[in-house]
């Protein structure tokens, strides 16, 4: 699997909200640098497991979609003598 690319303007706003956060939650200031490598490690650690609970969400929505399916196809069955 290939990293995963952000959009410029994503990406811009994903630092400015890193730099934001360190600002609020931690009283300290960082630069535009050190966020940006703040979320590379962000997206190379976290993003594997994120992705696949994602996958999983997915899967366990279509399942259920399926199933719901199956039921309305039977329902539109026609009745034999």
């Amino acid at each position: 699997m290939k990293p995963t690319k952000l959009p410029k303007e994503q990406r811009d706003q994903m630092i400015s909200n890193i730099q934001h956060y360190f600002e609020m939650e931690r009283s300290e200031e960082i630069g535009n640098l050190a966020a940006e490598n703040f979320l590379e490690f962000i997206m190379k650690e976290l993003g594997p497991y994120i992705y696949n609970q994602a996958i999983n969400d997915a899967r366990t929505l279509i399942n259920e979609k399926m199933v719901h399916l199956e039921d309305d196809l039977y329902s539109l069955e026609k009745q034999l003598r």
